[in-house]
């Protein structure tokens, strides 16, 4: 599988993710060519080779002429503009859900709904490209996956569409609710909300680069001059392959010490439909002795912001962090075999071809212990039984 890790050391912006996708070999030319079938006039994009620091980078520039400067779109006329693009539907479809969360932070930022929201730069010509361009390049280059760095705040104070405000602006700080962050010490604005909407919306995983081959590498070029070289890099390549039995899966845990145990089923009910392989939770003791609780779900990495976003929306907790972890499985399968009770499902596990272990389905033990008046561990005993018999005989 093709995947892209966009390392931001200096922040991350829509130009700089074009630029480092268009160094890593998306042709300017396609990439034009593309863009044209967006119903989009009054810019012209450009790319040229710049220094930042002791580095090359490219630096690609979204030029907007004076008429179309002055337009601004909201998030329905945006929607309305890709539905009527000739895109590929996946590019349609991730630049749709770009704009929807950029739309719905910026709601949350300023006390108003979705409808309501007004873009100001985000709904500029050179954002749209940016966007649309970014979802495009990945798709060029054939990317399947995208991870991303934990991305640096930056600090001081940037001047908004009505006054000064405190970086990271409150639409950026919304849309990287759930995503590592780090102070590098630069005091300007390092993420735009539209290189937080960008990366946080497509990224899979956030944080270490993944297990790939890495094939391309590109930088793209900021414009602004900071104490340290301002550039993005993007890694191009293969992810690895697992070795059999062998995968890479994200444990995510919240501690929460101020909500009604009603509402833990619920919660943990959701995790699980939303793809968690497990969840559980584990009594501690926090701060000022107070009674509390670990909640831990394990995920694939590509689960990382959905679960996040159920913990956020579900729970009273405040923070959600994660870590990688390695693990082995042993080869796993279902099948429905015949016991004394009638026909029971099991769960089989081989370790390099021997069968380890036997477990019926316990919700299907339960149901004919009950319907035939008997204890469940009899019930569980004898199904057991049953399928070794089945599968151990010469």
């Amino acid at each position: 599988m093709k995947v892209a890790y966009f390392d931001c050391p200096s922040g991350a912006s829509g130009d700089m993710i074009l630029g480092a996708l268009v160094d890593a070999g998306v042709s300017l030319d396609s990439l034009r060519a593309e863009l044209a079938k967006l119903p989009l006039q009054g810019y012209r994009l450009t790319a040229r080779e710049v220094k930042r620091g002791a580095f090359r980078a490219t630096k690609v520039d979204v030029e907007v002429d004076a008429q179309a400067h002055r337009q601004h779109w909201n998030l329905p006329e945006i929607v309305g503009l890709l539905d009527r693009s000739g895109l590929p539907d996946r590019v349609k479809a991730d630049a749709r859900r770009i704009f929807t969360r950029l739309a719905e932070a910026e709601a949350r930022a300023h006390g108003a709904t979705v409808g309501e929201v007004h873009f100001h730069d985000v709904g500029a010509v050179d954002a749209i490209v940016d966007v649309v361009g970014a979802v495009l390049g990945l798709h060029l280059l054939g990317v399947e996956a995208v991870h991303v760095s934990a991305l640096p705040l930056g600090g001081g104070m940037v001047d908004g569409p009505h006054d000064k405000i405190p970086v990271p602006g409150p639409g950026t700080a919304e849309l990287l609710k759930g995503f590592p962050v780090y102070d590098n010490g630069v005091k300007a604005e390092l993420v735009t909300p539209t290189g937080a909407a960008i990366l946080t919306t497509l990224a899979a995983s956030a944080g270490s680069i993944p297990p790939m081959t890495v094939e391309r590498v590109g930088y793209g070029a900021g414009s602004m001059e900071l104490t340290i070289p301002n550039l993005l890099r993007c890694f191009v390549g293969t992810a690895a392959t697992e070795a059999p039995g062998r995968e890479t899966v994200v444990q995510l845990e919240t501690t929460i010490d101020d909500m009604s145990p009603q509402l833990y089923e619920p919660l943990m009910d959701r995790l699980l439909e939303a793809g968690a392989l497990d969840v559980f939770l584990t009594p501690v003791i926090m701060k000022r002795s107070r009674p509390g609780v670990v909640l831990t779900a394990l995920a694939e990495p590509s689960k990382v912001r959905d679960l996040s976003t159920i913990l956020f929306e579900e729970s009273t907790t405040i923070g959600v962090r994660w870590a990688e972890y390695q693990r082995s499985r042993l080869e796993r399968e279902l099948v429905t075999l015949p016991t004394a009770y009638g026909p029971v499902q099991f769960k089989l596990s081989r370790l390099g071809g021997k069968l380890v272990t036997v477990t019926p389905e316990f919700s299907e033990v339960t149901r004919i212990a009950r319907e035939k008046g008997l204890p469940v561990r009899e019930v569980l005993e004898q199904a057991r039984t049953d399928a070794r018999r089945l599968l151990e005989a010469p």
